[in-house]
Order: C-alpha cells, then sequence, then structure tokens
C-alpha cells in the first residue's frame, strides 16, 4: 500500500463549486462531486454545497466518527444535529414513507469518495535552483516526503529530479520529510518576532546533474 496523498487547506478549498466539490472532515479530504452529480436538484444538496470547499468537522462527533446527535425537545428522541439543514443521507426527524434508506453506506462513511489526508500542519520553504538563479516559496505539508515535495516543484522545474537537493551543504533524503532532513519549522518563532518568513525562511538549494533523463 502506498503514501497517502496529503493536502492543505488551500488546496481543498479551489474546489468549491457544484461540480467540483471537496470537503474534509476529521482529518480526511473527500471528492463529494459524484454525490452532487447523483443527487443532483434535491434540495437536500444545500449544506453541503455551502460547505464547499471547507472543513466540516464540526458536524461530526470525533470519538464516533458519526453525525453529532441532540435530543428533540418535542419527541425526546435523539436525532441527528443539522444546524444548517437536514443533508444527504440524514433521515427525516420523524417517520416519512418516502424515506428511502436503499443507498448502502452513508456518504461520511463511503471510502470511494476518500481521495487523501489533510495536512495538520502546512510550511512554507524556500527553493533555490543555482543554475538559474531563480527561488520559489512553496507550501507544503510537514508529512510530505522530499519526493513529493519535488511533484510540487515540477510546475516551476520540468527537471527537478536531475537536481541533486540540498540544505546546509548537505544531500537531503528525498524519502524523509523536512523535519527529518532537520530543517526545522519555524513559523511560531517568525510569528512571535514579527519577521517576514517569506524573507528568512531556510532555503534548499538545487544543484544541476547535467541529466535531463527526467522530463
Amino acid at each position: 500500500m502506498g503514501r497517502p496523498k496529503y493536502f492543505t487547506p488551500k488546496e481543498v478549498a479551489v474546489h468549491n463549486t457544484v461540480d467540483d466539490l471537496w470537503v474534509s472532515f476529521l482529518g480526511k479530504v473527500y471528492n463529494l462531486t459524484p454525490l452532487c452529480e447523483k443527487y443532483k436538484g434535491d434540495v437536500l444538496l444545500k449544506p453541503i454545497i455551502q460547505a464547499a470547499g471547507g472543513d466540516i468537522s464540526h458536524w461530526f462527533n470525533p470519538k464516533t466518527k458519526d453525525i453529532r446527535t441532540h435530543v428533540d425537545p418535542q419527541t425526546g428522541c435523539e436525532i441527528p444535529y443539522c444546524p444548517n439543514g437536514r443533508f444527504v443521507h440524514i433521515p427525516p426527524p420523524y417517520p416519512d414513507s418516502f424515506w428511502a434508506n436503499d443507498f448502502g453506506r452513508p456518504w461520511w462513511k463511503d471510502d470511494s469518495y476518500l481521495v487523501g489526508i489533510l495536512s495538520q500542519k502546512t510550511r512554507k520553504v524556500k527553493i533555490i535552483n543555482t543554475l538559474t538563479s531563480q527561488d520559489h516559496v512553496i507550501e507544503v505539508c510537514s508529512e510530505e516526503i522530499m519526493t513529493e515535495i519535488l511533484e510540487r516543484y515540477l510546475k516551476y522545474n520540468a527537471h527537478a529530479a536531475s537536481y541533486t537537493w540540498k540544505y546546509d551543504s548537505r544531500n537531503l533524503v528525498m524519502g524523509s520529510t523536512l523535519e527529518e532532513n532537520g530543517i526545522e519549522d519555524e513559523d511560531e518563532e517568525f510569528y512571535k518576532l514579527s519577521m517576514n518568513d517569506d524573507t528568512f525562511l531556510q532555503a534548499i538549494h538545487l544543484y544541476f546533474n547535467d541529466d535531463l533523463t527526467e522530463a
């Protein structure tokens, strides 16, 4: 089994339309676009569409990983708590002959919608190409290993894999994270000192290997 795909909150946030709808909850990222297609026009999609691109962990009980519940003051029964309105796969609060529960697993328990993991902490990293003297600051997930960060950097340099990646004159271990490579996250220190983190970021230097085998 391969490594999971990590996403930043900003990456989730761009998927915020009914035709391209992602949400995150309880640390995971879900693509609900197929759900929206299946229930297109259903009023029960409204709360989900309103939450498009956002985190909806507050909809869930973190212990049971199911929808939060509360006691209905009129019936005294425990029912799903939906302050933004009832949504797809949530049963009506009262018996309803039109309610169809033949959909199988509710969408929040269906891993077919799962696309990856929401990063618990993102950080910025400066990458300097010593061949061209160009530098870029990119946001990455702290859980990502260097090869995954390299993949993020490919849009700036398609031949990034043809470089040796170094920090403080040391070759980086591409199968390890920034932290494991000794590149500490100094965001808190920058914040406390009111420093511009983009200016004072530790820099990763790329040295060209004179090998264009990676296109």
